[in-house]
């Protein structure tokens, strides 16, 4: 049989199983539609010529067919921070449900922990975003050094924070450190050496997380 003729074959049964089987079968399923249609092929090929012949055909079809078949789905857990990011995709995962910049978040992780989970404080702040015991409870985080759930109060926290003073990143990150009370006290960013060198650190590691993040 000529390479023509397979072609002409091949096209002639898909046109067949398409107004057959109606709209294409869900991914998991193409697998099986693929051999069942290089079954198809070879029983339809193997009445018309030699056996070798329509053996390379089903051969030939299946080695097309099955690709069409597969599933291609994105990774799952995506991070929108540069690659090698510490808890990336839970960052991003966290500031997307919470309307927060991830690079910011991730900014203030840094600067709060170094990324290290275990991470405390003199003070009592523990995990990811050294978060108290009583802010960690009115958050609803019942394990401050669970990655998970302290990336999640820690998010929940600085929205709040952003929220009270009017989407001001400056003010939210000094109430982050110093407590809303100083901030609104004070009418903007404490005069502490500690908070304001806090606020330029968390924004210029947010710019550096921005700044490495590759565009789409």
């Amino acid at each position: 049989m000529s390479i023509e003729s397979v072609l002409d074959r091949m096209n002639a049964l898909q046109a067949m199983l398409d107004s057959a089987s109606g709209p294409p079968a869900p991914a998991a399923a193409g697998t099986g539609d693929a051999a069942a249609f290089s079954a198809a092929l070879a029983s339809a090929s193997a009445g018309a010529d030699s056996g070798t012949d329509s053996g390379a055909s089903a051969a030939t079809f299946a080695s097309l067919a099955s690709p069409l078949g597969a599933a291609a789905s994105a990774p799952a857990g995506a991070s929108g921070l540069p690659a090698g990011t510490p808890y990336g995709a839970e960052i991003t995962a966290a500031a997307q449900r919470n309307g927060l910049d991830p690079a910011l978040l991730a900014g203030l992780i840094e600067q709060e922990s170094g990324f290290d989970a275990g991470a405390r404080s003199g003070a009592g702040a523990q995990g990811l975003t050294q978060l108290m015991p009583g802010t960690a409870a009115g958050l609803g985080v019942t394990d401050p050094l669970d990655p998970a759930q302290a990336i999640e109060g820690g998010a929940k926290y600085l929205k709040q924070q952003l929220d009270r003073f009017g989407g001001d990143t400056a003010r939210a990150l000094a109430a982050y450190n110093a407590g809303p009370g100083a901030v609104q006290r004070f009418g903007g960013v404490p005069p502490y050496a500690e908070t304001q060198n806090y606020v330029r650190a968390v924004q210029a590691n947010a710019a550096s997380f921005r700044s490495s993040t590759p565009t789409a």
